[in-house]
This record gives C-alpha cells, structure tokens and sequence, in this order.
C-alpha cells in the first residue's frame, strides 16, 4: 500500500489472516467523557477511543469546566465536581465532524445557565438538527439554529428544564434520544422518550450506573433526575462493533481468510450487522462472551463464506446497524442472488448521503445496484475492478473503499482517506498486517 498526499492505495490480498483488538467504541466513549463530566468523582475510562471525534468531546468539555486527563497508556480520567462546577464555555464549541458531540452537548448545554455557540466542519453544517431543536426548546432551553432552526451552528441559551413531559421523536436515533434524556437530567421531574423503534441504550445503561433511575415501558424510556449529582464511574470501554463490521465484511467475502476480532461489544441495540450476515451465510462465531462495565462484548471468529442475498428491511433493524448498511451492501454485491435494503432513508443525513455516495463507490468498482429514496436494490454475483473512489469526507465510505479494493481486480485508490481518523485511526496500518501476499 502507499500513502500520497490523503490518498491511499489497495490491492488485492491473496490471503485475510491475524488478529485485530478493534477500537473502543466511539458512542461509549463519547458518553463516559460528557456523563463523567456531569458527576461527581473521579472516573476513569479505559479502552477509550482516541480519535478525532472524541477529541472534540473532550476539548469542547474543557471549555466547559470539565477536568479531563488524557494518559500515556490510553486511558482518560475525568475528575467531576458536578453539574455546578460546568460553566458558560468562553469560546465556540467546536465539534469538528462529529454529531454525537453536538448533539449530546446540545442536551448537556440546554440544563446549563449561559449561552453556548456550538459548530462544526462543513460536513457538520449540512447535518439535520431539528430534531433535537424542537424538544429543547419545547424542554425551556432557548435554541436557535440557521436554515430556520435545521442547521448548525446553534446557539443554545441554558434555561430552567420543565419535567413531566413527553416526546416522540419522528425517527428512532439514539443521538436525540441521549440529547433529551441529558437535558432531563437538569429538569424539575420526569421526562420521557417515545422511541418509534429501538435504538442503542448505552445512555441508559450508564446513567443508571451513575444513579439516575430510568424506568422503561414499551417503547417509552422515562429518566428521572437524581436527588443530586450523578456519581462518577470507571468506565471499560469495548470495541466497537461499527469498526469490527469492516473486518466482519472483509473476512466473510474474501476467498482465503480467517479473522479473530477480539473484545467487540455485541449490545444488542448495535449488533444488527451480525444478525444479517449470519442471515446471508456468514461463518462468525462468538467466543468468550462476557460482561464488561456493564456491556454485552465476545471475540468474534469469522472466516470466509459464500453468501446468498437477502431483503435488509425491517424498521426495528434499521437503527441496529445504521452504520453498517455500506458494507452491508458491499456484501450484497459479492452474494449469489439479489440484495435489497429499504428503511434506510436515514443514511441521507449521514456525514455524506450514504446512499448516493455508497452507490455511487460500488459503481465504480462495477457493482450492478438500483439506488431508491431509502436505500438499494443490488444485483450479486459482482465480479469487482479497481477503481478510484472518493470518501467524500466520510469515515465509512474510505473503509467500504478499501474493503472493495481487498476484492477487486488491480490496483484501487482511496481518495480522501485519512479521514479514517475520525473513527478507526489505525485502519490503514491494520489493513497493511492482515493482508498477505
């Protein structure tokens, strides 16, 4: 492989071997920083993904008040002294590229007294945030936002947080989700979340943790403050299943490989990748399953497989694997059979519209695929050429690149590729070791 100027190119490996301890999980880390920074106590948090994106959560934490230590061996303490010692940051926050930032700290700044100006990349710009405009507002924050309240930058004005009220997300996220649960945690009584499906629960596991008490009922999540601050807790973080779905994918479609994914949280808000690639034929066997802080994680053995198309449409799935739908329709493209994935309109307001993008990168590699509203429609049994594709500043569009460069005929090249920082600063130089000749 070769790097020249944020571009990187991929050939083919004749064989997948190695084992891989995959990144922490970026969602988890994100949330252990900004709920330890609300409590009281010091907590530490190992197996922390140090990226780009938590880099912004943690400086935009800092200007906030917050404590954060960031440790020779990876790990990151947060030494909180409460909500009270949080105070109007100084400056913009600037969440850079990520949404989990701007949108929990949305949540966390809306329970605070001062005003908050919270920004981004320009890919950040383009992403949707009415929807946690509206119940901040409808909460007692004062929260304006350009594009007539859709887009960033917002301007937050903290405000007393009226409790005992109710919200139905019109899309199941758990971004807006954890927002509205974070400001609740400032209000004056209960407040509840109506899900329209299920998504990831890893706010509710680790502020139960941290003494808030949720009470659950259908689809309704109701968080009710603490009497006082939350606790701090230490925090192990595990791999994140999102960045394992790269290595899942790669494995399971290439002719010659076996890969051991070590300590992969496999929630089961998050794991529908491995429900859809067993589903299509995949060979993944989970081993050494366990409990770590609270979450569900196994190592994951997967080998090669042929696969056979399948339909990717369930609403209650959808939210599951959001992440993974590019590489889910990667190995559509590689199955006998025709694949299709519908339900997946949320991939438009994605770092890039995933849909468009992932069309139009499986296109180049000579993927036969229909792209509707709400996701694919794709014809298998692709025979794949090397192609240069863009990332379009997207994380998982340079990894579902490079995945398809493993299987194509020559010499592929990744364009945009360090934007893999955001989440799996590692990918290039683990793609070198585990691909051989």
């Amino acid at each position: 492989m070769t790097t020249d100027t944020d571009s990187h190119s991929v050939r083919p490996a004749a064989r997948l071997r190695g084992e891989v301890a995959v990144p922490g999980d970026k969602s988890i880390s994100h949330r252990a920083l900004i709920f330890n920074a609300l409590a009281r106590g010091r907590a530490r948090v190992d197996g922390f993904l140090a990226s780009e994106d938590t880099e912004s959560t943690i400086n935009c934490l800092r200007l906030l008040g917050a404590n954060i230590q960031q440790q020779p061996d990876g790990s990151v303490i947060v030494e909180g002294n409460g909500r009270a010692a949080l105070h109007e940051a100084s400056d913009v926050l600037d969440c850079g590229n990520s949404g989990t930032t701007m949108r929990l700290l949305a949540g966390l700044v809306a329970g605070l007294p001062g005003l908050a100006v919270l920004t981004g990349d320009e890919t950040l710009r383009r992403r949707a945030m009415a929807r946690i405009v509206r119940p901040l507002n409808e909460l007692g924050a004062r929260v304006t936002a350009r594009a007539e309240g859709t887009l960033p930058p917002l301007v937050i004005q903290g405000g007393p947080i009226a409790g005992g009220q109710s919200f139905s997300p019109p899309m199941a996220s758990a971004q807006v989700k954890s927002a509205i649960l974070l400001a609740g945690l400032a209000a004056d009584g209960p407040t509840t979340v109506v899900e329209s499906a299920p998504t990831r629960d890893h706010t509710e596991r680790l502020l139960a943790a941290m003494g808030a008490t949720f009470q659950v009922s259908g689809s309704a999540v109701t968080i009710t403050p603490p009497q006082g601050d939350l606790t701090a807790v230490d925090v192990r973080v595990p791999g994140d299943i999102s960045t394992a779905a790269a290595w899942l994918v790669a494995a399971t479609v290439h002719p010659d490989a076996e890969l051991l994914l070590t300590g992969v949280g496999i929630n089961p808000t998050r794991s529908g990748i491995l429900d859809v690639l067993r589903e299509m034929g995949a060979d993944i066997e989970l081993t050494e399953e366990r409990t770590v802080g609270g979450e569900p994680v196994a190592d994951l053995l997967v080998r090669s497989a042929p696969l056979h198309g399948i339909e990717i449409s369930d609403p209650d799935l959808m939210p599951r694997m959001i992440d993974e739908l590019p590489l889910a329709a990667l190995a559509g493209a590689l199955a006998s059979g025709e694949t299709v994935i519908r339900n997946a309109q949320e991939l438009r307001v994605k770092e890039s519209d995933r849909v468009a993008t992932t069309a139009a990168s499986l296109r180049a590699f000579g993927v036969d695929l229909e792209e509707r509203d709400d996701g694919f429609r794709i014809t298998g049994g692709a025979t794949l050429h090397a192609a240069s594709v863009d990332s379009a500043g997207d994380h998982r569009l340079a990894i579902l690149g490079a995945v398809a460069g493993l299987l194509a005929q020559g010499e592929t090249r990744v364009n945009g590729a360090d934007v893999v920082a955001v989440s799996y600063p590692a990918f290039w130089s683990d793609l070198d070791r585990l691909s051989q000749d």
